[in-house]
């Protein structure tokens, strides 16, 4: 148990790595080299993991807190039926929503 809580600091990072990682495998499935760029967005995860700083950490925090709770307007506004969405859009919220509410539950596990 001890071993495992010097880990247990890394598992919001790790959460957001294996993200990027599907992210871009579905990316570079459908548009071969142009999914490239979005391992750019790992950097700071990594940056994280080898070398935390606070700055960077309250960031990455801010961003995804304000990333999850537009993905949550999105998804009430489509259940409310607020705007009409397409079938495609209507994915993406679905998904968005179960990744907002996953970042949630890590944010406050951690």
């Amino acid at each position: 148990m001890k071993g495992l809580s010097k880990y247990i600091k890394f598992i919001p990072y790790l959460y957001f790595l294996v993200f990027i990682g599907l992210w871009f495998t579905d990316v570079n499935k459908n548009e071969g080299i142009f999914a490239f760029p979005i391992l750019i967005f790992g950097i700071p995860f990594v940056w994280q993991m080898i070398k935390p700083n606070n700055k960077l950490n309250f960031a990455l925090g801010t961003t995804f807190v304000c990333i999850s709770s537009y993905f949550i307007l999105a998804y009430l506004s489509d259940v409310l039926g607020v705007i009409s969405f397409g079938i495609t859009a209507k994915q993406f919220i679905i998904v968005g929503g179960a990744l907002s509410f996953s970042n949630f539950n890590v944010l406050m596990d951690y």
